[in-house]
């Protein structure tokens, strides 16, 4: 058992893709945490497939260094603001930051948000200016625009005096001093972090306490909470006290309750040794720790000696969501031919698996038997859920996303806003406003940077900016970078103009022909190419006006038994356009879903059947008159 004298934890916060899970690897590398000639995958912390597949950190996970004498804790925190909640309780069990800026960029949303939470509890971040070694790298215009945000969120003096380093996570080198300093190591790092984060203070005597900041789970031994040991030991065996709290509602100033108090056994204790979860028989104050032996274990119950007399520790704030999705069986008629066709049982039963862990998800049922409503931080959230269901083998259809709104105590609609960042190159800057302005969205700031690119800061409702991601990639070329994070509830902005063409659906079933795609491509842009299955509903490509269209792309070219004019000419077809989960969802409109198989991603109207959904647009527009 190690003194809390000579721990260190730490958390590294940043903007998304600004270089956090690869500066762990040169971190690991550094401290020589595995040996000499074991093989490491690159991004070893993103030990999920879609991780490694998207680049980014979905979860947060926990993993230790050894320097010296000391143990280095650190959390590695996503990035992306749809999990952003998952940042705010894992800083609970820190003594310190390292936020790390792109020294090309500069802070981003999320910086400001996760930089936000951190100064709010009172830690004192180190600075990381990363990738100073890539072109157009101004890392003293990026520290200048950090020490700005941290007087603009209200730092005091000890947190604005912050201690700063500079280097490349990817090549494995920090410094104090990039003029002086040779660039090799991570020395510097190490030696900044003992001397710098303070050790955790704790008093080894006091009655057993610890709050549950994450989950995880185990088939053979149900849910394991982990969490920051703030006083006293804990040994397997004897009985503890489980105090479970909640807020009263969803404004955190009506205050909090406790909900349940029930005696517990530790059946189970792991610390964290460099990336595994080690058996321990005893833990102390200072380290974090994994739990398991109560059957449930929410985010935010205290775990307290059973002589503890004080008031348990307040509730974590989980975050509420903010878009919702119907997850519905697949009716289809190709339902069942490329994966695991599954009834609405099986639905439910993997969403509880799901939510056994992902506390930002809620499941409701809804008046209907073939599916459930799914809500979630934001599309990102949900689409992750999906592909984990997709890649399992289950089929499935999803509505468009919706977002949730609220209602204030004199009546008035509130609806998610977001914070958006943009930088494109100057010459696409009217586009992109312009787009942005009928979306609702309004410019609040914009500046040169002096590289070519052109930064905007924009006020948008969350429902503008689903379907406008791949429009705007469109837009600049692919060359703008564009960053948003939520930013509360505000009034409701009205009507949103969003996708302003419509779909060119199949009225017959067969698979596609380059005789009929031929034609209909000068009619719009395709899904489908020659071959493909088609079905009666289903989505085939994007009407070039605004409206639905019909069309049959299974038609064949009539045989006759004279030699036609042009007999021998080629087809020519374009390159269809190739929809990922991502870009389905945000492309489907109200009365399309998207159909999610193993093997593809297709789209469809909700009702096949045309003259069923003639009937229905008759009855709604009677019924509206």
């Amino acid at each position: 058992m190690r003194s809390a004298a000579n721990i260190r934890n730490v958390a590294i916060i940043a903007h998304i893709d600004h270089g956090k899970t690869t500066l762990i690897d040169s971190i690991f590398r550094a401290a020589h945490t595995f040996r000499e000639n074991a093989r490491i995958a690159e991004r070893v912390m993103d030990n999920n497939e879609l991780e490694r597949e998207r680049g980014i950190t979905i979860r947060a996970k926990h993993c230790s260094v050894e320097w010296g004498d000391h143990l280095i804790n650190i959390i590695d925190t996503p990035g992306h603001a749809d999990f952003s909640g998952e940042v705010e309780r894992v800083l609970s069990m820190v003594d310190s930051v390292l936020l790390l800026v792109d020294a090309n960029e500069g802070p981003m949303p999320q910086t400001r948000y996760v930089l936000m939470r951190a100064l709010k509890l009172g830690l004192k971040p180190i600075v990381i200016v990363n990738k100073v070694d890539r072109p157009n790298a101004n890392p003293t215009e990026a520290l200048h625009k950090t020490f700005d945000l941290f007087i603009e969120l209200g730092a005091n003096d000890e947190q604005a005096d912050f201690t700063t380093l500079y280097g490349s996570g990817l090549n494995g080198w920090m410094v104090r001093d990039l003029e002086t300093d040779t660039r090799e190591g991570m020395a510097a790092l190490f030696e900044t972090i003992i001397e710098k984060v303070p050790a955790p203070i704790v008093d080894t005597e006091a009655p057993f306490l610890m709050q549950v900041s994450t989950l995880a789970w185990r088939d053979h031994i149900g849910r394991v909470g982990c969490g920051k040991v703030l006083q006293g030991s804990l040994r397997k065996g004897p009985s503890f006290q489980r105090i479970s709290t909640r807020w009263k509602g969803y404004n955190t100033n009506e205050g909090w309750e406790v909900v349940e108090t029930q005696e517990e056994r530790a059946t189970h204790l792991w610390v964290t040794r460099g990336l595994e979860m080690v058996d321990a028989d005893t833990v102390s104050a200072g380290d974090i720790v994994w739990v398991a032996g109560p059957k449930e274990i929410m985010i935010g119950d205290t775990f307290a000696a059973i002589d503890y007399n004080r008031s348990p520790l307040p509730p974590l704030e989980i975050e509420e969501p903010t878009v919702s999705m119907l997850f519905l069986v697949n009716s289809g008629p190709l339902a069942g031919k490329e994966g695991r066709a599954v009834t609405i049982r099986q639905i439910r039963d993997r969403l509880a698996r799901e939510l056994r862990t992902n506390v930002a998800l809620r499941v409701e049922d809804i008046d209907r038997a073939d599916g459930v409503k799914v809500s979630g931080r934001g599309e990102l959230h949900l689409g992750i859920l999906i592909e984990e269901m997709r890649r399992e083998g289950m089929e499935l259809c999803v509505s468009a996303p919706e977002i949730i709104t609220h209602t204030d105590a004199n009546g008035k609609l509130l609806e998610p806003m977001e914070e958006l960042l943009i930088d494109v190159p100057l010459e696409y800057q009217g586009v992109v406003i312009e787009k942005i302005a009928k979306r609702k969205g309004e410019l609040t700031s914009m500046h040169n940077t002096g590289t070519g690119m052109l930064r905007m800061e924009f006020t948008i409702p969350t429902r503008g900016l689903i379907g406008y991601r791949n429009e705007f990639l469109t837009d600049t070329r692919g060359l703008g970078i564009m960053a948003s994070r939520f930013n509360g509830y505000g009034p409701w902005c009205g009507e949103v103009v969003s996708r302003q063409r419509g779909s060119l659906y199949s009225t017959d079933a067969g698979e596609a022909t380059s005789y009929s795609l031929a034609n209909l491509q000068q009619r719009g842009l395709l899904f489908v190419k020659p071959m493909d299955p088609i079905y009666a509903g289903m989505v085939v490509g994007e009407n070039s006006r605004p409206g639905d269209m019909p069309c049959n792309p299974t038609k064949k070219k009539a045989l006759t038994n004279h030699r036609a004019a042009g007999k021998d000419h080629e087809v020519q077809l374009d390159v269809p356009r190739s929809h990922t989960l991502d870009t389905a969802m945000e492309w489907i409109g109200n009365d399309e879903l998207v159909e999610v198989t193993p093997k593809s991603i297709r789209m469809r109207k909700i009702v096949l059947d045309l003259e069923e959904r003639k009937r229905i647009e008759k009855r709604a527009l009677a019924a509206s008159v």
